[in-house]
Formats: structure tokens, sequence, C-alpha cells
């Protein structure tokens, strides 16, 4: 899958027909980092690939599923793509991925204790996305709101600025989230 990635995003770099510099300007990457991701030799973190998506203008799990296979209509456990990124300690399955006659899709989250994402901007603006805590606690910032969610709580929101995930127990934060692309 890393490979699909690394390559997917170098097309859609080549389908705007966009230099390196022109995207690493739009995105805020450096030049070289960008290189190196669409040759597949780092594997982006999700702030990175955030960045992109909202210059690419899609959400992650869309990019995510572009280059995974077509899925059914039953999505087996052992079928669910997982996506980490180590350095933030942020771990993702698709659990309901995209498809193209539909505009919903689930996935379920887990950031380890004193994970802390930022994303500057939303990939779609006007993303619908509803987040179900299920186990430990998580500080949620959208456009500048602060949330604590406990296990049970949900949160319903529409994505237009930037949001920040923190896990602020001495717990994994694991979710359901559910987004309902505009």
């Amino acid at each position: 899958m890393e490979d699909r990635l690394a390559a997917r995003l170098a097309e859609l770099r080549a389908e705007r027909g966009w230099s390196l510099d022109e995207l690493a300007d739009r995105s805020g990457i450096s030049r070289s980092t960008l290189s190196r991701v669409e040759r597949g030799e780092i594997s982006p973190t999700a702030s990175l690939l955030g960045k992109l998506c909202t210059v690419y203008e899609r959400p992650m799990s869309r990019l995510l599923t572009e280059v995974e296979a077509e899925g059914a209509q039953v999505v087996r456990a052992s079928a669910q793509s997982v996506w980490t990124d180590e350095d933030s300690g942020f771990v993702r399955r698709s659990v309901s991925p995209p498809h193209p006659a539909l505009r919903a899709e689930v996935v379920e989250a887990t950031l380890r204790p004193g994970a802390d994402i930022r994303y500057d901007a939303p990939s779609v603006p006007g993303l619908e996305q509803h987040l179900w805590l299920l186990d430990g606690s998580l500080e949620l910032t959208v456009d500048g709101e602060a949330h604590v969610l406990e296990p049970g709580d949900c949160l319903r929101f529409r994505l237009w600025g930037p949001t920040r995930f923190v896990c602020s127990g001495p717990a994994p934060a694991r979710y359901l989230l559910v987004l309902v692309v505009p």
C-alpha cells in the first residue's frame, strides 16, 4: 500500500501539472520531503498527509481508498486496511471505506497517550464528521473551540478550519469517525 500511495501522490501532482516546487509552496512541505514521499523513500505522517489532502481537496480516507482495491458491500475485518503513523501514535482502520456510490464512510482510530495531531485546514471544506469516543479520553479542538470527550460521548461537526486531536489520558483514545462528504 505504501508504494501505491507514493505513486498516487505523484499522479495527483502530475494531473495538476504542478512541479515539486509549486506543490511545496501550496502545501508548506519541503520540496525534498515531497520528492522522497513520492518516490516511496519515506512514509508520510498523518500531518503531512493532511496537508497534501488539503491541497488536493480530498479527505484522507478518499486518498487512501484510491490506492486500495474496490470494496464489496461486506467489508470483513481482515480486509479493512490499517494505516499507522508511528511518529504521531495514530492508527487508522478503514471500517467502511469510501465508495463511489456512497457519501459516508466509517473509520476507527486510535491515538496513543500523549499523541497530539494538528490539521491546519480541512481536506474538504464543510466535511461532516461524527466522532464517537469508545475508550480513553480525547481533547478535540474544532475551529478554535475545545471539547473534552469521555467514553460514549459523540461530537458532531462540519470542518471549516483547523483541528487538533490530543490523547490526554493515560490510556489510548479509541474512536469511531463517520465522515460524510458534502
